[in-house]
């Protein structure tokens, strides 16, 4: 059954709106490999576009969708470079603006200490992707694409909440798709209530839904604390959504759609090099399965698939696989593991 449809006539696939940062990895390519060790301890790094949303599009983009970001980057050679780097990955950049109060892009040290433990040492003062503004957004760019991407982070602090929730409500007016990637992240958030008040602001418009058991607990928080995956997806579907993405980590990910149908889906098991950026993937190979009409577990596997190469890779950006290396991927696990390794 297909739950989301899509106008073909227009000319973007997807708009993601929301923070790019430079990500800085411990080196492990053939020069340099810098082992499992603490931050401190590391050397030589290697440089990478981050941030989920713009990993994301970089990911549907490897997909063959054609993306555009709405955002806002710093007025130096940072800025720079991430334009550059989505113009030539075929991502638009025509809606993303200079700061111009000397705001920076924010800075991600990743700290790698074994496959299973890694964290980040983020810089995020005075930071560029939250000076996005209500006048940065345009009703015409939007309603050249089929959906819109929200990324739960440019809801963090003001004027970006104010620019995301204008984003949603020009995509309703104009038959948009609204996608709510709730992607938590602690930084620039004041309190819970603060984090329930915009989360569930944008979740009730929202389409399609997709964040972590704690994400939603924190959506729900001032409106119904306590419920279980499927009271979630209920009541979320009462508002608006057609489809909620629940995931458990290692445990899986279960979609739940409107008609009461629920799909799961477990991790294709690899030897991981993070313990992160799989959500990316994940996000960017699911989403291409909604685009392509595919079953709704088709999609899930895919951005299992696709969620486990990325967590064994040392990047999230420059790594993210096309649709060809997905596909050997799954073929190669499963002639190793077995026909139904991911499906539960």
């Amino acid at each position: 059954m297909k739950y989301i449809t899509f106008d073909e006539t227009r000319p973007l696939d997807i708009i993601f709106l929301g923070r790019v940062a430079i990500d800085f990895n411990p080196a492990y390519d053939e020069k340099v490999k810098e082992e499992f060790k603490p931050l401190k301890d590391v050397h030589y790094f290697e440089k990478f576009v981050g941030g989920s949303p713009a990993n994301t599009a970089v990911g549907v983009t490897r997909h063959g969708l054609k993306a555009g970001f709405i955002g806002k980057v710093s007025d130096d050679q940072f800025g720079d470079y991430v334009i550059e780097y989505f113009d030539k990955k075929g991502i638009d950049t025509s809606h993303i603006t200079r700061c111009t109060g000397g705001e920076k892009l924010g800075l991600t040290f990743t700290e790698m200490l074994s496959p299973s433990e890694s964290s980040i040492l983020m810089y995020r003062n005075a930071i560029a992707d939250l000076q996005l503004s209500v006048d940065d957004i345009d009703e015409d760019y939007i309603k050249s694409a089929k959906s819109i991407l929200i990324s739960g982070t440019a809801l963090a602090e003001s004027p970006s909440r104010e620019a995301a929730i204008k984003a949603v409500m020009l995509a309703k007016k104009t038959n948009t798709n609204v996608i709510f990637d709730i992607d938590y992240r602690a930084y620039n958030w004041k309190n819970e209530d603060e984090i329930s008040i915009y989360y569930s602001m944008v979740a009730k418009e929202a389409d399609v839904i997709m964040g972590s058991r704690e994400e939603f607990d924190l959506t729900e928080r001032l409106i119904r604390p306590g419920m279980d995956d499927l009271a979630s997806a209920a009541y979320w579907q009462g508002c608006n959504a057609k489809i909620c993405v629940i995931k458990h980590g290692m445990e899986g990910s279960t979609a739940y759609t409107i008609d009461g149908e629920r799909f799961s889906i477990k991790p294709f098991p690899v030897q991981a090099r993070k313990g992160f950026g799989g959500g990316d993937g994940y996000g960017s190979a699911f989403l291409y399965g909604l685009y392509q009409g595919w079953e709704i577990i088709d999609c899930l596997e895919f951005g299992s698939a696709e969620a486990s190469m990325m967590v064994r890779a040392n990047n999230c950006s420059d790594a993210l696989p096309d649709t060809e290396e997905v596909r050997a991927f799954i073929k190669e696990e499963k002639e190793q593991y077995g026909e139904m390794i991911a499906r539960v």
